[in-house]
């Protein structure tokens, strides 16, 4: 009935515009489709009860135990690595070269000791050992060994070293092993009563009697007499000239010592040292007084 009342009202030259026209406005609107939402995965029961024991156990245990060791150890690993880096540095360096600072910092800071030799006495020890041809002594292990038993390794020399601290030696002996220096003489002994002082039991028995460096960082200057037995005990077996050094001269203890050497064997001695003063003393030679180099 539509369609006949609109053939009767509209002309027929405008019907099939007007036709069109009505076919629009009468064809239904089309739906908006949304897009679709993406559906979050849906977590697994093995997932949470992860987390809960993460949060519960695992976490505290990890904060509480397991980080502080994990990152002492680190650092121990790290320290191992540097020292390893600064002796392969050392290593290549030629015979009579001069270690750089640099690499002095990182064998200081890989040997780990709060009370190790700093840079200037490490540089005089060891610019006497490359130069001595006698062998060397040294009281009292440390980094000091490392350093010497590579020079005399080098040079064709030896080190004899006293230590009375057998945590310390088990230390000095492992490092020495890991980098194959054979060099080194380590002498693990007690400390003996001397009277007005303590001092090395060395084993002068087998001891040579030729030393003509004597590298003395020990034993502590806390113990009855400090560092003073190495010339009354160890007289006999220095080579005329032999240069003495003595390190942690800044202490008033040290400085009484090495005048009371310079007294007795009627030389003097001087004062080095910057950073960490040391005492350099040289025996007086059968022919003429030693200059210190």
């Amino acid at each position: 009935m539509f369609v006949r009342l609109l053939k009767r009202a509209i002309p027929e030259p405008l019907r099939p515009p007007v036709r069109r026209v009505v076919a629009l406005l009468l064809r239904p609107p089309r739906r908006q489709t949304k897009p679709a939402r993406r559906s979050r995965p849906r977590q697994h029961a093995w997932r949470k009860r992860l987390k809960r024991v993460w949060r519960k156990r695992l976490r505290p245990l990890w904060r509480k135990r397991l980080k502080p060791n994990f990152v002492e150890r680190a650092k121990v690993l790290y320290r191992r690595y540097v020292l390893w880096r600064a002796m392969r540095r050392v290593s290549a360096l030629p015979r009579d070269a001069v270690v750089p600072a640099t690499v002095l910092s990182d064998l200081i800071y890989g040997w780990d000791n709060p009370w190790s030799a700093k840079h200037e006495y490490i540089g005089a020890f060891l610019r006497h050992a490359r130069a001595t041809d006698g062998t060397i002594l040294e009281c009292g292990s440390s980094l000091s060994t490392i350093l010497l038993g590579l020079v005399a390794h080098r040079t064709g020399n030896k080190v004899w070293s006293l230590e009375h601290d057998p945590s310390w030696a088990k230390k000095v002996r492992s490092t020495l092993k890991r980098y194959g220096i054979e060099s080194a003489e380590l002498c693990e002994t007690d400390l003996r009563d001397y009277g007005p002082y303590l001092w090395y039991d060395p084993p002068k028995d087998r001891m040579p009697e030729d030393f003509s460096v004597v590298v003395c960082d020990g034993p502590p200057g806390k113990i009855a007499g400090g560092r003073y037995g190495v010339l009354p005990i160890m007289k006999s077996h220095l080579n005329p000239g032999c240069v003495v050094l003595l390190d942690d001269a800044g202490r008033e203890g040290e400085r009484e010592i090495v005048a009371r050497w310079a007294e007795e064997l009627g030389t003097d001695y001087e004062i080095r040292g910057s950073e960490k003063p040391f005492a350099i003393i040289a025996l007086p030679s059968t022919n003429q007084e030693e200059k210190l180099p």
